[in-house]
């Protein structure tokens, strides 16, 4: 069955990937590109080559959201599916971040999924049917030295996609998660840096630590061909196209190893959850099943 897909970040690594494999399988596609006239240009024109329709939104902005979501259901009809991909990463040591680097981060990462949602969400409610597919990570889980506010922000993700997995549960509206590991893609050469430079300096060698860690994390990636970002675009073709209500909450994406060692810790979760909401009567806002 074919979807009416909206996906945002479609200018390169994951959301790119994606909607080319959405579109090969039949699916309709909303991408969202920011300045497709402009500097994404050449990428709007491949995607438009491959049926996609382009949006031009930037999910930082309340009205880039709301006209852009409201062009896409003008093209297609209906959303059925959001896929919330459009995020930036970061590297250095956390007390290196400034207040404005954390809110630069959250306005994208946290704060964008939420515009996107509250923009697709009426519509879904109305017809009883949908999916909020959210593109988190596996540090959305676990920390990793380096990436703090990276992995603050998708921690909160996690947070956000499994209130919606309670409180759609009776409108029809499945609310799932894709963790991708570490990918050689795009992502990892747009990442925010911290703004205090003094403060970095002050830490010695211990401050150069987090271009270290990047270098080694690049080289590793160029050992392991087998970690393909494909993997991740496949990964959210097969969620987007599994049965309403019976999708799996949690899809990780790993070759590498942290993936197998995340799943445990994800069946263990759901167990644990299951069992909370069993002690307070609410089992039936539980959802999906994982």
């Amino acid at each position: 069955m074919s979807h009416n897909i909206l996906i945002t970040g479609a200018s390169g690594g994951f959301g790119l990937l994606s909607a080319k494999t959405l579109l090969q399988k039949g699916h309709k596609v909303a991408a969202t590109v920011r300045d497709p006239a402009g500097r994404n240009r050449e990428v709007a024109a491949e995607l438009e080559a491959a049926s996609a329709f382009i949006v031009d939104m930037d999910v930082s902005s309340d009205s880039s959201v709301e006209l852009g979501v409201a062009k896409a259901i003008a093209e297609m009809g209906h959303i059925d599916t959001v896929v919330n991909n459009a995020g930036v990463g970061v590297l250095g040591v956390q007390e290196t971040f400034t207040i404005e680097d954390f809110k630069r981060l959250f306005e994208i990462n946290v704060f964008g999924v939420q515009r996107v949602n509250r923009a697709v969400l009426p519509g879904m409610r109305e017809r009883g049917s949908g999916l909020l597919l959210h593109v988190s990570s596996l540090l959305g889980r676990v920390t990793i030295p380096f990436y703090g506010p990276y992995n603050a922000s998708k921690w909160a993700v996690e947070a956000l996609a499994e209130n919606y997995r309670q409180e759609l549960a009776g409108f029809g509206v499945d609310s799932c998660i894709v963790e991708p590991g570490g990918f050689p893609t795009s992502f990892m050469h747009a990442l925010i840096r911290p703004s205090d430079k003094e403060r970095e300096t002050a830490l010695g060698d211990f401050g150069k630590a987090p271009q270290a860690f990047f270098d080694g994390f690049e080289q590793n990636m160029a050992a392991h061909p087998e970690q393909d970002p494909q993997l991740v675009a496949d990964a959210i073709a097969q969620v987007i196209e599994t049965p309403a209500g019976k999708r799996p909450m949690r899809t990780a994406v790993d070759k590498l190893g942290m993936g197998a060692a995340i799943e445990p810790y994800n069946q263990m979760f759901e167990q644990v959850m299951d069992g909370m909401f069993a002690a307070f009567g609410m089992s039936d806002m539980r959802g999906i099943k994982s």
